[in-house]
């Protein structure tokens, strides 16, 4: 692997270059991950695996190019080379040092997040599927963001959570009966089709050396902002100065705190899917809080 490496990145940096040391990181599931070092004293970030879903290291490399386009938006690794291959089974990146975030760091983020928000579509969804995580993400374009949400997110994991026997049938029908009834809970009102980086949880952001915020691994589409947001609370949450600071930069309508919960149920939809039956019980609260 690592001659093809080197062939990959001649072009790269316009030499010849070798790969001096390679260190495993931490983080990646799904993936593994390393720090190369190179002989030309740069580092780059191979993404590797053996048994890649179709498309699944192209389908990154789209994404992070479309998050690049923002203007203002957070910075973006680029995609360096992708293995030359019909299903690559490995991409290379920028490195970029992560540090500590200083006391501005949630506001810059929340003001280079609503950036990328601005960027829109005149449809919902993308013009090729990806993935959230490892589980495939059908991004089917549409008009309607109710009939997005609710067909191609939660209905989606929905069938895959039953095909696979992992949703008890009450379960099932409480998530149904949501999805029938999900206009009365969603203010779109005002909202086009947002740029999304899809898959916000902390591990997927951080601040490099000059504290400007990066994000990266993304499940990209244009869809309703607030499901970025409210990803970014799931598995704990930034400071209250980052909510405050993206509301103050691009307003949301009114209610997002009684919306949120909706908006996360895809993600935890998809953990029941990928990680089995300790999701059950948090995809259960959720549905309770919209049963009436």
């Amino acid at each position: 692997m690592n001659e093809e490496i080197c062939k990959l990145l001649k072009p790269v940096f316009g030499q010849e270059v070798k790969v001096q040391s390679s260190s495993q990181t931490e983080g990646g599931c799904i993936n593994q991950t390393h720090i190369l070092q190179l002989t030309n004293g740069e580092r780059v970030f191979l993404k590797h695996n053996y048994h890649p879903a179709l498309d699944f290291f192209p389908a990154e490399a789209k994404g992070l190019k479309l998050l690049s386009q923002a203007e203002k938006g957070p910075r973006i690794p680029k995609a360096l080379a992708l293995q030359d291959s019909p299903n690559p089974t490995f991409l290379i990146l920028e490195y970029i040092e992560r540090s500590s975030p200083t006391p501005d760091f949630p506001v810059r983020f929340a003001q280079s997040l609503a950036e990328l928000h601005r960027n829109t579509h005149h449809s919902f969804g993308l013009d090729h599927d990806n993935y959230i995580g490892s589980t495939q993400q059908k991004n089917t374009r549409e008009n309607n963001a109710i009939h997005f949400f609710r067909d191609h997110r939660l209905r989606y994991q929905q069938k895959l959570a039953r095909n696979s026997g992992k949703l008890p049938n009450r379960t099932d029908k409480n998530l149904s009966k949501l999805c029938d009834r999900i206009e009365n809970y969603l203010d779109i009102s005002g909202e086009k089709p947002a740029l999304l980086h899809g898959d916000l949880w902390s591990g997927n952001y951080f601040p490099d050396r000059d504290n400007t915020p990066c994000i990266f691994d993304p499940a990209v589409y244009y869809g309703l902002r607030e499901a970025d947001l409210a990803m970014t609370e799931l598995f704990g949450r930034l400071p209250q100065r980052f909510y405050e600071a993206y509301h103050e930069a691009f307003p949301l309508n009114p209610g997002y705190e009684e919306r949120k919960d909706l908006f996360n149920l895809y993600h935890l939809l998809n953990h029941l899917n990928l990680f089995g039956g300790s999701y059950l019980s948090s995809v259960e609260q959720t549905l309770k809080k919209y049963h009436h």
